[in-house]
């Protein structure tokens, strides 16, 4: 019996009655792990039940009920994981929060979901918190994992996580009937109540909170975990945000579930070298982080001795021939083959190991789409990196790819017990068992995104292929028709160019325009490394940027995107005719992109109209200033005439584009 059905057949409906019964059946293996100096520091399942059940009632002592909303503030650390159970152990909802939100942001969140208290992770969030505190008048108490520099803080409601577990043991070992009623209070909790409330990105506006019951995310883990068979002996890195959805199906509800065990890395700096230490058989990243491991990649081969560069080229080129059929279980040719184990043991082999991937079973990745080219690469490679599509609003799951039917320009197949539809106007609903119970505080948004069968309105267009397989568009209010009535598509667009390492981030416009144009962030680190290579000196990256050589880089990158399209009937008439280099990189600080590095469009489309219309003119530069938010919180501007370029673009079949 799998643990998926273990859980089902036991009828285990809160996440603090799963943790009782790894507790008992994976005792003394180990649940969570932390980089601490150094050193690894493991707690085993048991360890984490005594860690828990002591906080929880700690938070009840400091008066929180059934019902009161638990804010989780801070990075991927192992209390702060606690901090999920021993909330929902008695009754509490735990609502976690982007670590990099600015006060504004944090406040908005805070005051919206009537935290009654802020669980931590150091000074630096304690400070934010705190600075907003006299906005937040349900805020009743604060507590902090780290202590180092808030020792002489006034602590009347301020509290070390410490002292609030020493609190819960001592009235444990008062009152001998208090344990009995911690555990009759979690068999209490039922699968329909919310079992956490987790913030939108907010790329059309402000965070909205979906609230998910215990059941949505029981059963979306369960199910997610039977498809994949992840058991006890898997092992996964925690180094997503908190906040986002798919960190705490990944690496809180099926580590539950599956009862494997979580890394915690040290540091943001050291995320890729604890990798390489741990070895996860599962791992789970957006496309951005694919994007730049690739980038740094392809960084280092420029500064390679040419026997090696032409080694890598060879064999990366051999991989992308036969790599997915032989990831596949598909016939190669034995001559292949024995190229192909050459290739591991010389170029495959080193490159998932410098990438932390030798161990890797199965591999997600999802947020947004991934570019076609970097998704074969990996997969060539032979990792078996398969494309999830998702929502908040669906506790993640809405389709997955079976092994064996993995295609780069699809999501795959509805995941176990979802149903999905595609409406008259391409929007994908879906409806499961994942699906959200409300917005939090905004019945009219509810309305509006669930109709009263349970269908859930995606937001994104799509078509199923004759495969039965789903095809993602873009976000439904951003496909769009040029002048001449042909499909505008900026997000395919956009991938295409974010394969190529030199750029970073790039945002198309053509809606109702006569052609499409383009936005373009470099790579600071890969095109810095190239200035360095070529003798090319800059000052800034708003001067490495508009530098011409790095401009004629640029167009022969989106010539080649614009030739590929000029093949794709559906998408010829949207190659790009005019572009520029962005004088700055679009920021989550500024409000260009959200706390999951998502563009927010419409904001960028505002705030730039000025080039936008430039580029859409025949000028050839165009000044611009723009307000910015400085690392240490103070504003400031940023002025620039920036160089407007045009691209060559290639003749296609423009009857077959309109059909």
């Amino acid at each position: 019996m799998s643990v998926a059905e273990d859980s089902a057949s036991a009828r285990l409906e809160t996440f603090p009655a799963v943790l009782l019964r790894n507790a008992k059946q994976w005792r003394d293996r180990p649940a969570i792990r932390e980089k601490d100096l150094g050193i690894w520091q493991t707690w085993t399942w048991n360890d984490t039940l005594n860690e828990v059940r002591s906080f929880s009632i700690g938070l009840a002592e400091l008066g929180v009920k059934k019902g009161d909303h638990v804010a989780i503030l801070g990075v991927n650390r192992p209390r702060l994981y606690f901090s999920f159970a021993a909330a929902q152990a008695i009754g509490a909802i735990p609502v976690p929060v982007y670590a990099d939100s600015a006060a504004e942001e944090l406040s908005y969140i805070l005051e919206h979901a009537n935290a009654k208290i802020v669980v931590a992770e150091d000074q630096e969030q304690v400070d934010k918190v705190l600075e907003i505190s006299e906005q937040l008048p349900a805020l009743k108490e604060v507590i902090y994992d780290d202590p180092r520099g808030l020792r002489d803080y006034d602590h009347t409601h301020l509290h070390d996580f410490v002292s609030v577990q020493e609190r819960g043991a001592e009235a444990l070992k008062s009152n001998n009937g208090r344990e009995k009623a911690w555990l009759d209070g979690i068999a209490a909790e039922k699968g329909t109540d919310i079992g956490v409330m987790l913030y939108t990105s907010g790329t059309t506006g402000k965070p909205k909170g979906v609230m998910l019951s215990n059941d949505n995310v029981m059963i979306s883990a369960a199910n997610a975990c039977e498809a994949e068979n992840l058991t006890e002996k898997d092992e996964v890195l925690a180094y997503l945000p908190l906040a986002w959805v798919g960190d705490h199906l990944f690496s809180y509800c099926q580590s539950y579930v599956a009862g494997y065990c979580i890394s915690c890395p040290e540091s943001a700096d050291t995320m890729q070298t604890d990798m390489r230490e741990i070895g996860p058989s599962f791992f789970f990243a957006p496309p951005r982080m694919f994007e730049g491991l690739l980038t740094s990649v392809m960084i280092r081969m420029e500064d390679a001795s040419s026997f090696k560069r032409k080694m890598f080229d060879y064999f990366i080129k051999h991989a992308e021939k036969v790599g997915e059929d032989i990831l596949n279980g598909k016939s190669v040719p034995f001559m292949d083959r024995l190229k192909y184990n050459l290739g591991e043991l010389m170029v495959y082999g080193p490159l998932k190991n410098t990438f932390g991937f030798s161990k890797i079973r199965v591999g997600y990745t999802a947020g947004e789409a991934i570019g076609p080219e970097i998704f074969r690469f990996y997969r060539s490679l032979g990792i078996n990196l398969k494309q999830l599509y998702g929502q908040t609003e669906a506790s993640i799951f809405v389709t997955v790819q079976p092994d064996g039917e993995i295609y780069s320009d699809t999501v795959g197949v509805p995941a176990k017990d979802v149903e999905i539809k595609i409406a008259d106007n391409g929007e994908v609903l879906f409806r499961g068992p994942g699906v959200f119970v409300a917005y939090f505080k905004n019945e009219e948004s509810t309305k509006d995104t669930k109709n009263e069968e349970g269908w859930v309105y995606s937001g994104d267009a799509g078509f199923f292929d004759d495969r039965g397989h789903l095809k993602i568009i873009d976000r439904a209010k951003d496909v769009g028709k040029l002048n001449d009535g042909s499909l505008f598509a900026p997000k395919y667009i956009e991938n295409k160019l974010k394969f190529f390492p030199n750029i970073k981030e790039a945002v198309a416009f053509g809606n109702e325009k006569d052609n499409a144009t383009v936005f373009v962030n470099i790579d600071l680190n890969a095109v810095g490394n190239w200035a360095e290579r070529n003798n090319i000196a800059y000052a800034s990256y708003q001067e490495l940027a508009g530098h011409p050589e790095v401009y004629d880089m640029i167009r022969s990158h989106i010539e080649k995107v614009n030739e590929d399209l000029s093949n794709e009937p559906m998408m010829a008439a949207s190659q790009i005719n005019r572009f520029l280099v962005l004088h700055k990189e679009l920021d989550a600080d500024d409000g260009e992109l959200t706390r999951t590095q998502k563009v927010r469009r419409r904001f960028v489309a505002e705030r730039y109209d000025d080039l936008i219309s430039a580029l859409y003119s025949d000028k050839t530069e165009q000044y611009t200033k723009t307000e910015v938010v400085f690392e240490d919180g103070r504003k400031g501007s940023i002025e620039a005439t920036v160089r407007l370029s045009d691209a060559k673009t290639f003749p296609y079949a423009k009857a077959e584009a309109a059909e």
